[in-house]
């Protein structure tokens, strides 16, 4: 039982593999663009976002906006574009 708890540690590394394999890598929103109501340089304008660009592990991804909106971070299958 002693040698079966030295493996515990592997439960962690394993659990990360397999959200990287369902959701994807995660990727930070860095730029993006928007309509210009006329007021683009105020950060509490209403913006309707048209699209995002992200940056994680895999690299830039480009991404049109959900809903007028870009979430901060997002989550991106496989490798490059």
């Amino acid at each position: 039982m002693k040698s079966l708890a030295l493996f515990l540690w592997l439960i962690v590394p394993a659990g990360v593999c397999l959200a990287i394999f369902l959701w994807g890598t995660p990727h930070v929103v860095l730029s993006y663009r928007f309509y210009d109501n006329g007021d683009a340089h105020n950060p509490l304008a209403a913006r309707i976002y048209i699209s995002c660009d992200y940056f994680g592990v895999s690299g830039w991804r480009t991404d049109a906006a959900h809903a007028g909106a870009c979430p901060w971070i997002r989550f991106f299958r496989g490798g490059g574009q």
